[in-house]
């Protein structure tokens, strides 16, 4: 088998931990990573580790260069870092929203800009997110940001003359530690929210039972060789049968779906009482 080369962000925790793991076994990995302390899960052969931080613009372009000093030829970007912003439209900081944007969308854009020619014949696998599909109460930042990556990818799958592949991976709920980090990072958001304590309560229960409860990150990975290993990938895969189900749901008319979530929402809450 060919050893191919791969470049992974996200790489310390959940789906991105996961990858590295399988595919450093055979392969050469540039693995980016945020928090220092976790550097020492990327200590291992075949796995070359860069800094990277999306909240902080400058970071990108001197990891871009540690990797075209490395390397002539990438063969598979899979770009998996993000975050959640959370809380009630009216109350969450516009700074905040773009943050979530700087995370979730311009990084992934500056950083792939500076690896397109190393790309050439590759691929490029985003981890999007079944929330792409449409807007889930109190996470409106994370849909959109997912729906906005989506919506420049497909534009450079179109656009590129380098005949580079671009995939879509949108998984519904996976057990990994962003539900757990989202509570803590949207706290001054959902402590203390007047006039929603019942959806914020909902929302931390919900993030906590995720965090536990949704698929094995795994699930996730087998989902990314599949397209990895494919000559013609789909442009699109969904992981799990909620993200099937919010692919099916958003065909239908906005203010169906708006009383449905609408609906639904009321229902849990009203559980937790």
């Amino acid at each position: 088998m060919k050893t191919k080369t791969y470049v992974v962000t996200g790489a310390t925790s959940g789906i991105g931990a996961a990858l590295v793991r399988r595919l450093a076994a055979e392969n050469v990995v540039f693995a980016g990573y945020r928090n220092e302390k976790k550097l020492t899960l990327l200590e291992t052969e075949n796995v070359f580790p860069f800094y990277i931080d999306y909240a902080k613009p400058e970071t990108i372009a001197p990891a871009v260069r540690f990797i075209n000093s490395k390397c002539t030829k990438v063969d598979t970007l899979v770009n998996i870092a993000g975050c959640v912003v959370a809380g009630p439209v009216e109350r969450i900081n516009v700074q905040e929203i773009r943050r979530q944007f700087d995370v979730n969308v311009f990084g992934h854009l500056e950083f792939t800009q500076g690896l397109l020619e190393i790309l050439e014949g590759g691929k490029i696998i985003n981890v999007s997110s079944m929330a792409s599909y449409g807007i889930f109460p109190f996470i409106s930042p994370y849909c959109a940001s997912k729906r906005a990556l989506d919506m420049f990818f497909n534009s450079l799958l179109i656009e590129n003359k380098k005949d580079i592949k671009v995939v879509s991976i949108k998984p519904g709920v996976i057990a990994t530690p962003l539900w757990g980090k989202s509570v803590e990072e949207n706290s001054k958001y959902i402590d203390n929210c007047v006039g929603y304590e019942d959806e914020m309560r909902f929302l931390i229960s919900n993030a906590q039972k995720n965090e536990s409860k949704g698929l094995s990150a795994d699930k996730v990975v087998d989902v990314i060789l599949k397209a990895d290993s494919a000559k013609k990938p789909k442009l699109s895969y969904n992981v799990g049968g909620d993200a099937i189900f919010a692919g099916l749901i958003s065909k239908l008319p906005q203010p169906i779906i708006n009383r449905l979530i609408k609906t639904g929402l009321n229902l849990r809450i009203k559980k937790l009482k």
